[in-house]
């Protein structure tokens, strides 16, 4: 899909119908059969729409999944699903409070919740002409949740005395959960990362320092961890990453330009796209541009998946022609800033606002990129 100038990032809005079949299941009232059964309904439904709408890379809208990061930590073994006393603390909002957490040495058993659900999805595509992507959560995201709190940093403790142990079990889980994917038929698979969106926020690092944290020791860790999962792929896999600073209802978590990471994940990381948030001031400037590599793509988040207004057509083509000035214009591309629903509540606007997004998407890639 080299040149294709639009995209999305993946997760969707909830239909009505699955999210009262989950909570149907959790009351007790449906069987984890009948909740497959809906969400293999739904899902075949998105991905019909998704074809119609004009779209090359499609996705199952994360549908099976309650967040964007923790279904899949948890479908390794060696974690439990743990609660803490509080989630994670967004600007307007603190969200559900789940957390993952070592129980025993971490691994890749030969069956995971996310290559299932590629399964079903390369099933619906493969007449299609469309590629069916994964989307996973970073490693360098796995090891931030595990030490995310005291609790987990004791457990970590436990089971990984030496952390260089830990990195070792993370990388090889990781890397094990893509071949099996690739297996499957995956060919494009991109990396959903917060953990750089949260090391650029100055305000975030001032706490972080006073906790003994050093900002570029721990852009190299996570730079390391990352590198080392994605080395020795198949080279027709294509790898892309999305760095986010947060997508919780509408809400954020951090803010800051890109430019503290520049030199570690757009100078270094082993990946051929970076999916890049730039739909308001929180984003910063395109000048860190400059610091990809010029053979690599980039997506420019510039149309927010957060608020129902819609952009102006003549507003995001002034905004690419800006970033054309640090990145060629033919190695980028737009999308939605992120996907609509990192969580299962979803952001705050309307399927037909969501759809009215990726159409808006779609027409002004076209008129930029004749």
């Amino acid at each position: 899909m080299k040149n294709l100038h639009y995209d999305i990032v993946g997760s969707f809005l909830r239909p009505v119908q699955l999210k009262e079949a989950r909570r149907d299941f959790a009351a007790g009232k449906l069987s984890l059969y009948e909740l497959r059964e809906v969400e293999n309904q739904c899902i075949a439904e998105l991905v019909k729409k998704e074809i119609d709408q004009g779209l090359k890379v499609v996705t199952d809208g994360e549908f099976r999944r309650s967040y964007w990061h923790l279904d899949t930590f948890w479908g390794f073994d060696g974690i439990s699903h743990t609660t803490q006393k509080q989630g994670y603390l967004f600007h307007d909002e603190e969200t559900r409070n789940d957390s993952a957490q070592v129980n025993g040495k971490i691994r890749f058993a030969g069956d995971h919740p996310d290559l299932e659900a590629f399964k079903f999805l390369r099933n619906l595509t493969k007449d299609a002409d469309v590629v069916a992507r994964q989307s996973i959560p970073a490693p360098a995201q796995f090891y931030a949740e595990l030490v995310r709190g005291p609790e987990n940093v004791a457990a970590v403790k436990k089971y990984y005395p030496n952390e260089a142990d830990l990195f070792k079990d993370v990388e090889q889980a990781y890397h094990d959960l893509i071949i099996a994917l690739y297996k499957a038929g995956c060919r494009d698979l991109k990396i959903d990362d917060c953990t750089w969106g949260m090391v650029v926020d100055n305000d975030f690092w001032a706490t972080m320092v006073k906790q003994g944290f050093n900002r570029e020791d721990l852009e190299q860790k996570y730079l390391e961890l990352n590198n080392k999962a994605l080395q020795d792929l198949p080279q027709d896999l294509r790898l892309s990453t999305h760095i986010c600073r947060g997508n919780y209802h509408s809400t954020w978590a951090a803010k800051g330009g890109y430019a503290p990471v520049a030199d570690y994940v757009f100078a270094k990381e082993n990946v051929d796209t970076f999916y890049l948030e730039f739909d308001d001031e929180r984003s910063g400037g395109f000048e860190p541009l400059a610091k990809v590599p010029a053979d690599k793509e980039v997506v420019l988040g510039l149309v927010t998946s957060k608020r129902p207004d819609l952009e102006k057509a003549a507003d995001l083509e002034q905004k690419v022609k800006k970033a054309s000035e640090y990145h060629d214009l033919d190695h980028l591309a737009l999308s939605t800033q992120c996907g609509f629903a990192s969580t299962e509540e979803g952001n705050q606007l309307s399927e037909d606002q969501e759809w009215a997004k990726i159409k808006l998407v779609e027409s002004t890639a076209n008129s930029i990129w004749k």
